[in-house]
């Protein structure tokens, strides 16, 4: 079970025929198993990332996940969970710095 990550300039849906601005498939597996390792409930923008559905996050709550993201990476316990989590907050931060944009977490 992995955990692809999808950014938009706007909000994806089936009608869109332009891809994502940048899509991240490197660390699927290592972010699923920090995400469920290492996410608390109270966490609720992270914490609602399903690993077996889409779940999306605007550039607002992209900023707001941002602080979230950063106190997982201080509780990952391995090298390729925190890759990945590096990698999710760069495109936490791309999306909350680019208007109107989208993030699509893949789920399998």
């Amino acid at each position: 079970m992995g955990i692809e990550i999808a950014l938009y300039d706007g909000r994806p849906d089936r009608a869109r025929t332009t891809g994502p601005l940048h899509l991240s498939i490197d660390h699927g597996d290592a972010l699923a198993d920090a995400l469920a390792a290492h996410t608390r409930p109270s966490e609720h923008r992270l914490g609602r990332i399903d690993p077996y559905r889409d779940t999306y996050l605007n550039e607002q709550e992209a900023a707001a996940a941002f602080e979230e993201a950063t106190a997982l990476l201080a509780r990952c316990t391995t090298e390729a969970q925190r890759a990945a989590v590096r990698d999710l907050r760069n495109l936490l931060a791309n999306c909350a710095a680019t208007p109107g944009s989208w993030l699509c977490f893949i789920g399998d």
